[in-house]
């Protein structure tokens, strides 16, 4: 809903394609790289996602905002995303769950908004380009510098910036099993669906050695998502490469599963687009069933970077036939590109977690 209080605000892309909008949060400049997600709804869940660090975040569902936010679904302590486009905002949510309005949440993490442009435009031209740098502006700008700016930016090094620098410790009501969750930034709902299975969860920096995970004398190990380029982070692979040789039961989601693949020799490419939405088709090759499934990356592994000697791939996407799932023989280990703990929703492939919880049974 618009009241016509809102300033302007300029979108505009390293190909030098203008939208003029309205601005809502945090006014100022913002430069980012523009992507889309299809999710029609969790909003919330998108906007406190570590993995879109970095990102100017575009929804393709044409409403957001219309059942406002809450402190109760958040997927992080905050929001990292650099900036946040949509087609309409609401500003009167109806929901009982409902405390702020979502104009208000972005002002609280001092995320600049842009709404009222043509965002299927947008989306087809990042489907059509490729994903590309943009910048978000209330403010005046002079348009050649402006683009220079916007061409020369590089994100690098994102996982330090949503990670954290010292251990959590989180309790199950009936504790079966302690697990390391390596935090690259990861999602809340990963840690609840472990505790929820009776498992411990200790949640380690993105940069802890391998001596002090194994120190933890762990069951299992979880790697979680986050954002950014997975080569951007070799101290990661170099400790899951020791890791590999303790035989510790691995569970990978997102970025947790390129840099496992990268520890194993796998390599990664980066998406002309990405996957970003809650309707990706995944198929489990060992199952022959296809699933929807969450989704938030624009890396992916290789399926041919994937030794033989290593393991195999497990899942593909329906749409492209890119790897989402590693199942490994050189270690008790497993990786997924989709998000099994999504929330909110869709919840085909939760039967992951299940699956690792018998992996530890089974190296108890």
């Amino acid at each position: 809903m618009d009241f016509g209080k809102d300033k302007t605000a300029y979108l505009i892309l390293s190909d030098g394609t203008v939208f003029k909008g309205k601005s809502f949060g945090k006014e100022g400049t913002v430069i980012g790289e523009t992507v889309f997600t299809t999710a029609m709804t969790g909003y919330q869940e998108t906007l406190t996602d570590p993995s879109y660090c970095g990102q100017i975040v575009t929804q393709t569902f044409p409403l957001i905002g219309n059942y406002g936010v809450n402190s109760i679904d958040y997927e992080s302590n905050g929001s990292v995303v650099s900036g946040y486009v949509v087609r309409e905002k609401c500003d009167v949510p109806s929901n009982f769950r409902s405390e702020d309005t979502i104009d208000i949440f972005l002002k609280k993490y001092g995320i600049i908004g842009i709404y009222d442009i043509d965002t299927r435009k947008l989306t087809r031209i990042i489907r059509e380009t490729g994903v590309m740098n943009g910048m978000i502006t209330t403010e005046e700008y002079q348009p050649e510098k402006a683009l220079e700016k916007i061409r020369s930016h590089k994100a690098e090094r994102a996982v330090p910036k949503v990670s954290t620098d010292k251990s959590e410790k989180f309790q199950a009501e009936s504790p079966k099993y302690n697990v390391v969750m390596m935090n690259y930034g990861y999602k809340y709902n990963i840690r609840r669906e472990l505790v929820n299975r009776g498992c411990n969860v200790t949640v380690m920096p993105w940069n802890s050695s391998a001596e002090e995970i194994c120190a933890l004398n762990p069951d299992g190990i979880m790697l979680s998502n986050g954002p950014g380029d997975p080569t951007d982070n070799p101290e990661a692979v170099e400790t899951l490469k020791k890791l590999i040789e303790k035989q510790i039961p691995t569970f990978g989601i997102c970025l947790g599963h390129q840099l496992l693949a990268l520890a194993n020799g796998g390599k990664t490419v980066k998406l002309k687009y990405g996957h970003r939405g809650e309707n990706q088709p995944v198929t489990d090759l060992e199952l022959d069933r296809t699933f929807v499934t969450s989704q938030n990356h624009g890396y992916a592994v290789v399926n041919e970077s994937i030794s033989e000697n290593v393991g195999k791939v497990s899942h593909i996407n329906a749409n492209d036939g890119t790897c989402e799932g590693v199942k490994y023989s050189n270690a008790p280990a497993f990786t997924v590109q989709f998000h099994p703990e999504a929330c909110g929703g869709p919840h085909d492939t939760a039967y992951l977690f299940d699956e690792f919880i018998k992996l530890m049974e089974e190296h108890k």
